[in-house]
Formats: structure tokens, C-alpha cells, sequence
């Protein structure tokens, strides 16, 4: 899965040089974020001061700086899909490499189960996994070193929270152990689905099996047969149904109920004036980026559960290659 296409030679140019062009363009899609934090300080305070003393501030004033927005968005829109563009090609020339591999050792992977469907379906889903993942994970990161010392320098402006009273940069700590909360609390309640999506996967596999086969021998795909497959689909999909009920049951009222956390928090400062419409917007902004890199594992775990299932079929399909015992697969 990494080795074909990282430690291959022959791609090297996508691999080596090609991350490294996601990452430089990566990080500066998140200095255009910074850029846009700091305008919407100034913005908002514009319209504080327009809002509270009529006729200070000219529309050309307001309009320059609508127009400066218009050109921090418009450099960030150009730069997102240039860079959405070339993942595309890059995540696919991931499949491609593990294709090429599986299939030079094709001969002696045709017999397991699946192993069409792995060579084909399997390999697509892990890179296409890969490409929302990995870039998500890499935002996410280097939002956080740059919102970071935003908030935390932001945070000199709050002087205390309600009901415990003055914390020292208290919003860092707070958007850290609200994250925290928050990925426990799904890493809990979503313990089981790992392994009810990997059991999905070989009902799947074992029921297009026989669909196949019953496309070219009269005595596969009976009635009876099929139907029996088909029951532990929806058997399983049952139970998956069931257990993502209560996982998204807390995953959306976790996701909901944090959004008014810093509101709550800054609500003595925000009674008491200490700060201006455009600092609290900069300070939510800041607080929401790094609460939400902090958030990776809450908002893809769904994602990160289907990849588990997808690599340890793969895995196991590798074993093979490799000569290995493979153990069969467990729910």
C-alpha cells in the first residue's frame, strides 16, 4: 500500500516531490486563512464604528475593505482547486502503482476470495481515503501552528471564565479540552464499528462472488443460494445501522453543543465591553480553527473506520504476496 508507491523509484516525482508541493501549497492556503482572521478584526470593528458613530466612516472606506476580502477569497479560491486538481491526479497515480504491484504477482493472488475486487475496488477506496484523510490531517496540523499563537495571544484579552474565574490563556486550554472530550467520547462509542464495517466487507465480497460466477455457470446463483448471501448483508447492515444510530447520536450533539462553548466562556468579558465586535470575531475564528484541528479524529473517525477495514484486507492480501500466514479474517 505505501512501499509501491513511496519506495519505487519510478515514482518518485509524485511521491517525494509531489507531497512536498501538497504540503508548501497546504501551508500557504492556511496563511490566506490567517490573512482573512485579521481582516474580519478590522472589518468588524469598520462596522462597529459605522454602527455606533453615523456618518465616520465613509462607503469607500467599507467598500476597500469588502474589496481587500474579495482579494484574499479570490487567491484562496485559485489555489484550493489548482491544488484539489493536482491531489486528484496524485492520489490516482497511488492507485496506479498499487495496481501495477498486485498485479505483477497476479498468478498467485487469483485464488484467495475477493481478490478481483481487491486488486480493483479495494485499492480505489484506499486512495480515494487517502486523498480526504491525509490532506484533512495535514490542514489540520498546520492550522494549528498557525491559529495556535493566534488565540493564544488573543487570550491575554480574556480575564476570567464564568464560575472558575481567571485563567491564564484560558481559551487554549479550554478549545484542547473540549477536543479532547470529544474524540474520547467517540473513540467509546464508536469502539464496535471497526469491526462490523470489516464483516460488511466480506459479506460484500462473498455475495458479488457468487453474482459473478452466476454470470457464467447456470448452476451458481440459485434462488436459494443468493438469497442466504443476501440475508448476512442485510443482517450486517442492520447491526451497522444500529451502532451508528448512537455513535451519530453523540457525534452531532457533541458537534452542536461546542459551538456555543466559547461564546459561554467569553461571556464575562463580553458583558463587561472589554473587547470590540472585531476582536471577538477574531478570537471566535481562532478559537473554532484550533478547536477544529483538534477535531480531526471527531469529524473523519466514520472515515478512518471504513480505511481500517479497507487496510486490513489489503494487508492481509500482502501477506500473501509476501509468503506470510494469514490469519482469516475476524469481525
Amino acid at each position: 500500500m505505501f512501499r509501491s508507491f513511496f519506495a519505487n523509484r519510478a515514482w518518485m516525482p509524485w511521491s517525494v516531490l509531489g507531497t512536498g508541493l501538497i504540503l508548501v501549497v497546504t501551508w500557504y492556503k492556511v496563511q490566506l486563512d490567517v490573512r482573512i482572521n485579521e481582516w474580519f478584526g478590522t472589518f468588524y470593528n469598520t462596522i462597529q464604528e459605522a454602527l455606533g458613530n453615523p456618518g465616520k466612516v465613509q462607503f469607500e472606506d467599507f467598500l476597500g475593505q469588502c474589496l481587500t476580502f474579495a482579494e484574499i477569497a479570490g487567491l484562496y479560491i485559485v489555489i484550493a482547486v489548482a491544488l484539489e486538481f493536482f491531489i486528484r491526479h496524485y492520489v490516482f497515480r497511488w492507485r496506479t502503482a498499487m495496481n501495477d504491484y498486485y498485479m505483477s504477482h497476479w498468478q498467485g493472488l487469483r485464488g484467495i476470495e475477493g481478490a478481483a475486487q481487491r486488486v480493483q475496488e479495494d485499492t480505489m477506496r484506499f486512495a480515494r481515503i487517502m486523498e480526504s484523510l491525509g490532506v484533512a490531517f495535514l490542514r489540520s496540523l498546520m492550522t494549528l501552528a498557525a491559529f495556535l499563537p493566534i488565540l493564544w495571544m488573543l487570550s491575554d484579552q480574556v480575564k476570567e471564565l464564568p464560575w472558575i474565574g481567571p485563567v491564564d490563556q484560558a481559551l487554549v486550554f479550554l478549545a484542547i479540552l473540549s477536543s479532547i472530550i470529544g474524540t474520547l467520547l467517540l473513540a467509546l462509542v464508536g469502539i464496535k464499528l471497526p469491526g462490523l464495517e470489516f464483516n460488511n466487507q466480506k459479506v460484500e465480497a462473498a455475495y458479488r462472488k457468487e453474482l459473478v460466477l452466476g454470470e457464467d455457470l447456470a448452476d451458481r446463483a440459485e434462488p436459494t443460494t443468493v438469497s442466504a448471501l443476501y440475508r448476512n448483508v442485510r443482517t450486517n447492515y442492520f447491526t451497522l445501522f444500529k451502532h451508528y444510530l448512537y455513535f451519530d447520536i453523540a457525534k452531532w450533539s457533541y458537534l452542536q453543543f461546542s459551538v456555543i462553548v466559547p461564546y459561554i466562556a467569553l461571556g464575562p468579558t463580553i458583558v463587561s465591553g472589554a473587547i470590540t465586535l472585531g476582536v471577538l470575531q477574531q478570537i471566535l475564528r481562532a478559537f473554532g480553527k484550533v478547536e477544529e484541528s483538534f477535531q480531526f479524529l471527531v469529524n473523519s473517525w466514520s472515515t478512518i473506520v471504513e480505511l481500517m477495514s479497507i487496510y486490513k484486507r489489503l494487508n492481509a492480501f500482502e501477506k500473501n504476496i509476501r509468503g506470510e500466514p494469514v490469519v482469516e479474517f475476524q469481525g
